[in-house]
């Protein structure tokens, strides 16, 4: 019955032009970086502070993860009931040290990141990278990079060029080119009587960091942008037109844009093909924001096919590294790794089932018409169908079986923490 119902879905895409055998095909090749912060509520293991930098997680679901072990058997569990290509993303706050061993954020290396390593290249995964600038005790009153106090400032400068080395050491270990993204919570809560002063010390720490040795095609540097966290909401030094600029006048540095980063009425959806004009390579942190940067659990919602739809119209796929980046704690940890992953497939899926070069044509010949009607027509197009055969023929169950996996593993092992 499953294979009856994708051939009938399989003839109607090809009237209108799609091969769904090759868009799934396409799909397996594409790497999408699944984030090891969501098992842990983005707590890490060389501190016991509470969450800075601006965000939070919210809820106390029981199960999350305590220990590196821990961590990287729930990521086991969620991946296994995802289909598609992965990547590992780390932060540098994920450091596993020996017992007895540990050092501060700025003498970091390769070394404590060997178990990770050895957990990515075992799956066949290549590992992302951010440092952590948040979280610590040297984030002297919520600055880092962008600090007035230079022992501080230089002390976060180290932390990046540390991490700088060892996005190579992943790059170089697994064969696969390291993300590394610079992320700040820097700013202020009310009005600041000097904007420029810690813009202008964030641009010399980014460009010391970046001053660090390491080869470019192995290294992906990007500067991420925010318009307010909890506690800054009058000003981030990194805003958008920052960072973008800073991309822009630095060789080899990427923009990235995370969506849940700008103002509720923007759509990083209309960004993607503007920053595509310029740039070659850009970097993604996929998100769903409700209100201001809340960091809920992807959905395959509107904005979701949008931004999936851009990257596909615009023949961008080997252009734009897609992560996630999300985080609920009000909710099994597991599943919402597992909905966010298959919901950016599933976007990406339906955007490679989209008679893009078709819709194109009717947008260039002015018949609006007709291109209102087929966006409408689409909408209707047996797409669940297509999912199924894509789950099946990467071995997963169909439609909502995978959910007794994580029932299971929530009685059998989360329960037990």
């Amino acid at each position: 019955m499953a294979n009856t119902a994708y051939e009938l879905a399989k003839d109607q895409y090809a009237q209108i032009g799609v091969d769904t055998d090759s868009a799934i095909a396409k799909l397996k090749t594409i790497p999408v970086s699944l984030h090891c912060w969501q098992g842990d509520d983005v707590t890490g293991f060389d501190h016991d502070g509470p969450l800075t930098g601006g965000i939070q997680t919210t809820g106390n679901y029981p199960g999350k993860a305590k220990t590196p072990e821990q961590l990287m058997a729930d990521m086991d569990k969620a991946m296994s009931l995802c289909p598609g290509k992965k990547k590992l993303n780390l932060h540098a706050c994920y450091a596993i040290f020996e017992p007895g061993e540990f050092v501060d954020r700025d003498k970091i290396e390769p070394k404590h990141f060997k178990k990770w390593v050895e957990f990515a290249k075992e799956r066949g995964m290549g590992i992302d990278f951010n440092p952590t600038f948040f979280s610590h005790p040297m984030a002297k009153n919520g600055l880092t990079l962008t600090s007035p106090d230079e022992e501080v400032r230089k002390f976060w400068v180290e932390h990046g060029k540390a991490c700088i080395r060892i996005s190579e050491y992943f790059a170089k270990e697994t064969g696969i080119p390291c993300v590394m993204n610079i992320w700040i919570g820097d700013g202020f809560k009310d009005v600041p009587a000097d904007r420029m002063g810690p813009r202008m010390r964030y641009k010399k720490s980014i460009e010391e960091i970046l001053s660090e040795p390491y080869d470019k095609n192995l290294v992906k540097p990007c500067v991420e942008s925010k318009v307010f966290g909890i506690g800054v909401e009058a000003y981030t030094a990194g805003s958008a037109e920052f960072t973008l600029s800073f991309a822009a006048m630095h060789d080899g540095c990427l923009p990235l844009m995370d969506n849940g980063h700008y103002h509720p009425t923007e759509v990083v959806s209309d960004k993607i093909p503007a920053l595509l004009c310029f740039f070659p390579e850009i970097a993604l942190h996929i998100t769903r924001g409700i209100r201001w940067d809340s960091d809920h659990v992807l959905t395959f919602d509107d904005e979701t096919k949008e931004m999936a739809k851009e990257i596909v119209r615009c023949d961008a796929l080997d252009r734009v590294y897609m992560a996630l980046d999300y985080f609920d704690a009000s909710i099994n940890r597991v599943s919402a790794w597992v909905v966010g992953f298959r919901s950016w497939q599933k976007a990406l899926l339906s955007a490679l089932c989209t008679p893009n070069a078709k819709l194109k044509e009717l947008q260039d010949e002015g018949r609006f018409t007709e291109l209102m009607m087929m966006h409408e027509e689409l909408k209707t197009f047996p797409f669940g169908a297509v999912w199924d055969e894509y789950c099946r023929s990467c071995g997963l169950p169909i439609g909502a079986k995978w959910f007794e996996e994580i029932e299971k593993y929530e009685k059998e092992v989360l329960s037990k923490r």
